[in-house]
């Protein structure tokens, strides 16, 4: 049987980059259990809620739902457990030093497959104000105008 190659989208956070302004974004590795993948492998999960926090020398991600797997017996694996983020110590230790500041905290953006391995995209990320997300949606606004405006001039429209 042939390995799977390229890139899978499970589960994307949109919400997380509304909420929050992301400052540096890591790509992680999961220690899951074998129904945790083969729920993850028919496209069952949420990170809703889901958080990462820095705690004894490595990183952990919280409140992530994995649902059961139906066709699992005994082996099955609690929903919302804490699983462990496979990542190199240089980056761990970035991670710890940013998250001590007030304000910041790491969310996860989205879950896939990388060929054929779990990974998720974690963002060391701080919270918006309503004004600042009032900002960001104007910002995003003006340039979707001027990115319009551009297409039209380059049809000869305008």
């Amino acid at each position: 049987m042939p390995r799977e190659t390229g890139k899978k989208l499970i589960a994307q956070n949109k919400k997380a980059r509304y909420d929050y302004s992301i400052e540096d974004v890591y790509e992680a590795g999961l220690v899951l259990m074998g129904t945790e993948v083969k729920s993850l492998r028919l496209g069952r999960a949420s990170l809703v809620d889901g958080f990462a926090q820095y705690e004894n020398g490595g990183i952990w991600l919280r409140q992530v739902h994995i649902p059961e797997y139906a066709m699992g017996t005994w082996t099955n694996h609690e929903p919302r457990r804490p699983r462990k983020l496979l990542l190199q110590k240089a980056e761990i230790k970035r991670i710890e030093q940013a998250t001590k500041d007030t304000g910041v905290t790491l969310v996860p953006l989205s879950l896939y497959f990388k060929d054929g391995y779990a990974k998720v995209e974690i963002a060391v990320a701080r919270g918006r104000k309503s004004y600042d997300k009032r900002q960001a949606i104007a910002e995003r606004e003006s340039k979707r105008e001027t990115q319009r405006l551009v297409g039209r001039r380059a049809k000869g429209l305008d």
